[in-house]
């Protein structure tokens, strides 16, 4: 807040606490502030200002918090560079009065981004009962800790709208953990799945796979712990190590026995190696992730079979058909195909949603890549669902996406 109140002067960077900044040929790193805002002095994001229109249409969820840091030392996360080592707490109160507003701007999901949202089991339950007593009917999803979640606090999640629990799990190596400063154990991994799943929450437990330590044993250990999770009702899945600034595995990379490979920031998106250990080598790392990405392939490909054959399921069905219509709607944005063929004179007097879906499926045919029956059942679906409109100027006929909220 303080660098948008200063900005429009063009100076004065040295007054504001915790900024960085380049003066010259040098960088400037002024104090951080001792004593950070209270959470409920800051205004909610200005969401109003940004296209948040595009993200809805893409199928994308919308992001809250309700509390900043976390009190947890992983070796490799940089949430405590960015939020500090302790937590601290917006009141029951103001999250849902922000979820509420989310809750009417038609997202399919609401994401709570804390780092631990269980961090404080009474200020955990304070949220949901909050969002029970207002009779809200919101969907979202939380991080939490495999050793901070009971199934009371999991129940009272469920009954206020939270259909899935995302945990980091990151090996399945005792050795691993303690050397990560992770602090849980396997059957405490366990215990959590199950209790989500009691609970009504579906569990997604993730991995990082190139830790300190790692070696081709604690890997078949830690993908054999993911198949274990998965038949218990866990979805899984694999990430690669990547080695933030900031954080203790990429201050003591030599240490814990990581190399680091590059510094080039936009493949740090831990979905390739950047780094490897003595026993585990980038390629061995790299191969596993694009097998692992190919199996997802291949499920795909056996609900599109089956949606052929009669076999897949509605929930199969509509997960394919979304993530269609999410590719085919980001390659018209990034293309701006809509901009550049949306637009028409039309003559021909009052003209109907249908007629107005099929004159611009026609415009875009020609030079697009998009399959016919895909372009058209995707712009039907973005308009039916208020994420695309038109409108009629005189005789001209403007396509354009909705995006603001």
């Amino acid at each position: 807040m303080k660098l948008a109140e200063t900005a429009p002067a063009g100076g004065g960077w040295q007054n504001i606490h915790g900024l960085v900044y380049r003066e010259g040929t040098g960088i400037v790193s002024n104090p951080k502030n001792s004593h950070p805002p209270e959470l409920d002095a800051l205004p909610t994001p200005a969401r109003h200002l940004i296209r948040l229109g595009r993200y809805r249409a893409l199928g994308l969820p919308v992001s809250m918090t309700t509390s900043r840091g976390c009190p947890y030392h992983c070796i490799f996360c940089a949430g405590r560079r960015m939020g500090g080592n302790g937590v601290r707490y917006r009141s029951p109160v103001a999250v849902v009065d922000e979820l509420e507003a989310l809750t009417g701007l038609g997202f399919h999901q609401i994401n709570i981004a804390d780092d631990l949202f269980t961090a404080n089991p009474v200020h955990c339950l304070a949220v949901c009962r909050e969002i029970v007593r207002r009779g809200l009917t919101p969907s979202w999803t939380a991080f939490a800790r495999v050793d901070t979640v009971t199934r009371e606090i999991l129940k009272e999640m469920k009954s206020a709208g939270c259909h899935t629990v995302s945990f980091g799990a990151e090996s399945a190596n005792p050795e691993i953990l303690k050397t990560v400063g992770k602090g849980i154990t396997r059957s405490q991994v366990c215990r959590a799945v199950q209790a989500c799943v009691d609970s009504g929450i579906t569990p997604q437990v993730s991995f990082i796979l190139g830790l300190p330590g790692e070696t081709p044993e604690t890997m078949r250990q830690t993908i054999d712990f993911g198949k274990e999770l998965k038949s218990s009702g866990a979805l899984h899945g694999f990430h690669l190590l990547a080695p933030f600034p900031g954080t203790d595995v990429r201050k003591r990379a030599r240490d814990y026995g990581i190399r680091i490979l590059h510094n080039n920031w936009r493949d740090y998106h831990a979905n390739r190696a950047v780094a490897e250990t003595r026993a585990v080598s980038q390629a061995t790392l790299d191969e596993f992730i694009i097998r692992w990405e190919q199996k997802f392939d291949e499920y795909l490909g056996n609900i599109r079979e089956g949606m052929a054959t009669g076999d897949a399921s509605a929930e199969e069905a509509w997960q394919l058909t979304r993530l269609e219509h999410t590719v085919t709607i980001y390659e018209l944005m990034m293309a701006r195909i809509i901009e550049n063929h949306g637009v028409w004179r039309n003559g021909k007097g009052p003209i109907s949603s249908e007629d107005a879906l099929a004159g611009l499926a026609e415009r875009i045919g020609p030079g697009s890549k998009i399959a016919t029956d895909q372009l058209v059942n995707t712009l039907s679906f973005a308009y039916q669902s208020g994420n695309l409109r038109y409108r009629v100027d005189a005789d001209v006929i403007r396509w354009e996406w909705v995006e603001y909220l």
